[in-house]
């Protein structure tokens, strides 16, 4: 009787725990606006080639906040917003991507993994890039969220 207690205080822990909120995406990452995206990416199309390889990314303007950047995973493809979630949307808080990380071109040069999201090697930077939504249908994505 007494394992079974301790077995069930236990779970019951481990789930309280999995369940706690972390400072990645908290209610202070307050520069992004919560857009509508809804774009589809034909891969066909000469510009969006280099999805077709591993590690390869591409920037396309004019959806969510700053522009999206889509990343070949090399086991899916992943969509972040390409503006900075730790700035005032500015001309230098849009990301450049260079393989699986994403860089603020303003002067603090924050980074980001494009594989989770999270800022590297800053742990003053309370939020993580923000993803949308891809599903692949032959050639094309549809990104969205």
């Amino acid at each position: 009787m007494t394992m079974n207690k301790t077995f069930l205080s236990l779970l019951f822990s481990i789930i309280l725990l999995s369940c706690s909120k972390s400072n990645i995406n908290d209610s202070s990452c307050k520069f992004l606006l919560n857009v509508g995206v809804n774009t589809t990416i034909n891969m066909s199309l000469p510009q969006y080639s280099n999805l077709l390889f591993p590690s390869n990314s591409v920037y396309e303007q004019n959806v969510g906040n700053g522009g999206i950047i889509i990343i070949n995973s090399g086991s899916g493809f992943l969509a972040w917003d390409a503006s900075d979630p730790n700035h005032t949307q500015s001309s230098c808080s849009i990301l450049t991507a260079n393989g699986f990380i994403a860089t603020c071109n303003c002067e603090d040069e924050n980074a980001y993994s494009l594989a989770d999201g999270q800022p590297m090697n800053n742990s003053n930077l309370r939020c993580g890039l923000k993803n949308y939504r891809v599903e692949q249908s032959g050639n094309s994505l549809l990104i969205f969220n």
